[in-house]
Formats: structure tokens, C-alpha cells, sequence
């Protein structure tokens, strides 16, 4: 994204956050940005916005099993 808002600023999402916003945004948290520019641009009732935000507390929230399975096993080989 940071490359389009200098190489191709046009293209770049119409948004009303922040400029210097939209660098931070982007480069910490992108999945918060991305569920910003859905719901200015096609609304929170869109299959899109659902998606994004499934997938980002799925990600923020430890990934899931699998990931709990990892940590487990990493606890217990380092005991």
C-alpha cells in the first residue's frame, strides 16, 4: 500500500482517515486498515467485511489449535 500512495496516488483507496494514519495503520495493524476501506466503501453488511473480520480476531487471537498445540509442545520441551 505504501507503494501505491507514492508511486501511484491516485489509485490509492479514498478514505477520510488520516494520511499519516493510513502509513501506521498499514504498517502495524494492515487487517484494521483493510476492514476501514471495506466499510467506507461497500458498507459492514458485505460478505467481504465479515471475512476480514473473521479472519482478523481469528489472527490477533492466537491463530487456534494449532498454534496452541505448537506453544504446548515448545512448554513442555523446554521443561
Amino acid at each position: 500500500m505504501i507503494v501505491y500512495l507514492i508511486m501511484f496516488p491516485k489509485l490509492y483507496p479514498q478514505n477520510v482517515v488520516p494520511q499519516w494514519a493510513d502509513l501506521v495503520l498499514g504498517i502495524f495493524v494492515p487487517r484494521v486498515l483493510i476492514l476501514i476501506y471495506i466499510y467506507q466503501n461497500m458498507g459492514y453488511d458485505n460478505i467481504w467485511f465479515a471475512a476480514h473480520l473473521v479472519v482478523m480476531l481469528i489472527a490477533y487471537m492466537g491463530g487456534g489449535r494449532e498454534t496452541s498445540r505448537r506453544r504446548r509442545r515448545r512448554v513442555v520441551v523446554d521443561d
